[in-house]
């Protein structure tokens, strides 16, 4: 068998496992300018794992990176002259080990090949958004796709999660079906540490953190922008429903708020920096849903009527007190509900199963409803009161960044599926970073939650971000 025994010394070399047979495969390769100049394999299970292998090595050996990068599972089965349904598992996991294998070559690359006019690397999840977005780049340019593998965890739902490495298979499996060279990135240890961390740390504090917005402004797009050079690529191109505009200002371009308000995603994507935003490209930003789907359909692909993921990636399949305790340590520690003039109302299991503006799982009856208020982690006390107690037109936010003057912002957005409220940031803010500030709002907002992001806006176009915070 061709590369058997033979892993390249040095070089990106992954291990896989799984099938029917309970098979193991090491398998590696070296790349040399943009070429697969080598590639081998370590085979331990049925022989269909080992042919499956060899033959992986076979058609990638010599190969330019983005060809290789277009070989999957039917593509192993067919160089072997077809597969019974009982070994094809052998091809899925030979294919596996490849993608993972390349996706480390080239990771460990500074650049690879030469920018191409025009071509461009589409994220993609396996979902309608990310594949339609990929057909309309594809139509008119070369295109590579990518997926991230940010978490595995066999507590979570791998099929409902939009990261696990069952949703890069699937991913990779649509983008090879449309042609595409697909990339698969492994970032599970910087997810973890820069993006679940926090997270944990901030329920830890007695806050509501928002993992996503810091996902999309430091981890995956960056991550997927400095793949896009090193491919040569002019551009990343998402299927987030956002807009860009002022293209041209010397300070960068900004977002801008997706035709579809019911999609708009720019809330998720706030703490991109003007930088990122520059190299980003949004496909989907002049479209509806409805649309989005009808291409899709019109084209034939199979995730047209694919249901759109609700959790949080890592989170899918569990909840969030599980997840806390299981990874953070953060286990139930009884403490009392209170109200402002610290009355014990009640007990409960703890702060940070709670947010604020919470009604719901209190435990409390009494003749009118009660909210959270406050969170109190070093205490352990969770604050209650009324509806009214909660309203408030003025926000505290720190940590601010702003990309023009501060004066420009009129509105802003404090939580993902709210609308945004007539405001204006206090002080005379430059644009750049700033410490703390003050948002002072034209009507009352219900429950502003330490720990969420605060979207800094002008009309549609989103000025800066900043973390809400504690008074």
């Amino acid at each position: 068998p061709q590369g058997e025994g033979r892993i390249p010394a040095g070089e990106s070399a992954v291990s896989v496992h799984g099938g029917a047979c309970c098979d193991e495969l090491d398998f590696g390769l070296a790349l040399e300018d943009d070429r697969v100049s080598a590639a081998g394999f370590i085979a331990r299970g049925c022989g269909a794992t080992t042919a499956a292998a060899s033959a992986a090595v076979t058609l990638v050996t010599g190969r330019p990176v983005l060809d290789a990068a277009r070989v999957g599972a039917q593509d192993i089965a067919a160089e072997l002259g077809g597969l019974s349904p009982g070994k094809l598992h052998a091809a899925d996991l030979a294919a596996e080990a490849l993608a993972r294998a390349l996706g480390g070559a080239i990771g460990g690359q500074t650049t690879l090949l030469a920018p191409a006019p025009g071509r461009t690397l589409v994220a993609m999840s396996g979902g309608v958004d990310s594949a339609v977005a990929a057909l309309l780049c594809a139509r008119q340019a070369d295109v590579v796709a990518v997926t991230l593998e940010l978490w595995a965890d066999p507590d979570n739902d791998s099929e409902r999660s939009c990261c696990s490495a069952s949703a890069v298979a699937q991913a990779r499996c649509l983008a090879h079906s449309l042609g595409l060279p697909h990339i698969t990135l492994d970032l599970r240890q910087r997810f973890a540490a820069q993006v679940v961390k926090p997270f944990i740390a901030g329920y830890a504090a007695g806050e509501t953190p928002n993992p996503c917005v810091g996902c999309n402004g430091h981890v995956r797009l960056d991550a997927m922008l400095e793949l896009a050079g090193r491919l040569g690529c002019a551009h990343l191109a998402t299927g987030h429903y956002a807009r860009t505009a002022e293209l041209d200002h010397p300070n960068g371009p900004l977002l801008r708020a997706a035709a579809d308000s019911a999609k708009d995603q720019t809330y998720m994507l706030a703490a991109l920096a003007p930088q990122s935003l520059a190299g980003l490209r949004f496909p989907l930003g002049e479209l509806t849903k409805p649309q989005v789907r009808r291409l899709a359909a019109e084209a034939g692909l199979p995730v047209a009527n694919k249901l759109d993921s609700q959790d949080l990636c890592f989170l899918a399949g569990t909840d969030r007190a599980r997840f806390l305790a299981r990874h953070g340590g953060i286990d139930d520690r009884p403490g009392v509900i209170v109200n402002r003039a610290g009355l014990t109302l009640g007990r409960h299991r703890g702060q940070h199963r709670f947010t604020v503006g919470q009604r719901r799982g209190l435990g409390l009856a009494g003749p009118e409803a009660l909210y959270v208020l406050d969170k109190q982690a070093e205490s352990n006390r969770v604050v209650v009161g009324r509806r009214s107690e909660l309203r408030t037109r003025r926000v505290a936010v720190r940590g601010v960044r702003l990309h023009r003057s501060g004066d420009r912002v009129d509105r802003v957005k404090l939580r993902y599926r709210s609308r945004p409220l007539p405001a204006s940031l206090s002080g005379d803010l430059a644009a750049g970073s700033h410490r703390r500030a003050e948002l002072v709002l034209a009507e009352p907002v219900e429950g502003a939650a330490p720990g969420q992001l605060a979207c800094l806006m002008d009309g549609e176009r989103v000025i800066g971000w900043a973390t809400i915070a504690r008074r």
